[in-house]
């Protein structure tokens, strides 16, 4: 039986059939997760901040829930993120399917790289090498959700992940801008990487709730900041399950792993 992971930040909050709540142990500490079943599929749900948003952006713990996610027997994981829109030409209110990753740094939040192969002489270690760090086949999944959900969704983009906890100078996006990144947030970079290290596919949906600095002439205000994060609940409640009920459809593709031995 297929298991997807779900990973999911400040919006996440998903219909399912929840059963039980999981403790996997992982190389840096346990892991607590949500088993249940959604659109007929299992599933197993993360959330990046803890009940409750106990944990920042610059303390989420990457290597713990994606090793957890494989431990626990996930064929493939699904993020969801909301995020600050960097491309003025981009409506607030959009669902974002990304296709590249803009993360140069390839650090953990504690400023350590981000790996899961951190030993030398580790049999597993190697290079992830890939044309897109997101899965093209969970990436097609979820653009037929959203056709079919009536979700205004765009087909590529690039994702920034920057560390927080503070958000960027108007500087710093006028940066990112200059690079062609489509939206930035603080939490999705290191899944993509660390899924890739273990081979499991991985795909990022974002859903634009503010522009950030100095993207447009006046800041977003909060009350339409407050009234988009409340509707990527509602987006992101559409698009995931109608994603999990196409996975039976294509084997899942992944990165490569150049290893040594």
């Amino acid at each position: 039986m297929t298991t997807i992971g779900l990973i999911g930040g400040t919006a996440a909050e998903f219909e399912a059939e929840w059963l039980e709540d999981l403790s996997i142990d992982t190389p840096w500490g346990p892991v607590t997760m949500h088993r249940g079943r959604m659109a007929e599929v299992e599933v197993l749900f993360v959330r990046r901040h803890g009940t409750g948003h106990t944990r920042l952006s610059s303390q989420v713990l990457h290597r713990e829930n994606v090793w957890a996610l494989k431990e626990a027997g996930c064929s493939a994981i699904i993020g969801t993120t909301v995020c600050g829109v960097v491309d003025g030409e981009v409506e607030l209110g959009t669902a974002i399917v990304f296709d590249d990753l803009f993360f140069p740094d390839n650090r953990l939040p504690d400023g350590s790289p981000c790996t899961v192969y951190d030993t030398p002489g580790d049999e597993r270690r190697g290079h992830f090498i890939f044309g897109s760090p997101f899965s093209s086949t969970l990436r097609g999944a979820l653009l037929d959700a959203a056709t079919d959900a009536g979700v205004a969704a765009l087909a590529r983009g690039v994702y920034a992940y920057m560390l927080g906890p503070r958000f960027n100078t108007r500087t710093e996006i006028a940066w990112l801008r200059s690079l062609g990144v489509t939206a930035v947030s603080q939490t999705a970079g290191p899944e993509a990487v660390l899924a890739g290290e273990l081979e499991v596919p991985y795909a990022l949906v974002g859903f634009g709730v503010d522009y950030a600095n100095g993207v447009k002439a006046e800041p977003t205000p909060v009350d339409v900041l407050d009234a988009n994060i409340a509707e990527s609940r509602r987006v992101f409640g559409q698009i995931v399950p109608g994603a999990l009920r196409r996975l039976g459809e294509h084997p899942f593709d992944t990165g490569f792993v150049y290893r040594f031995e």
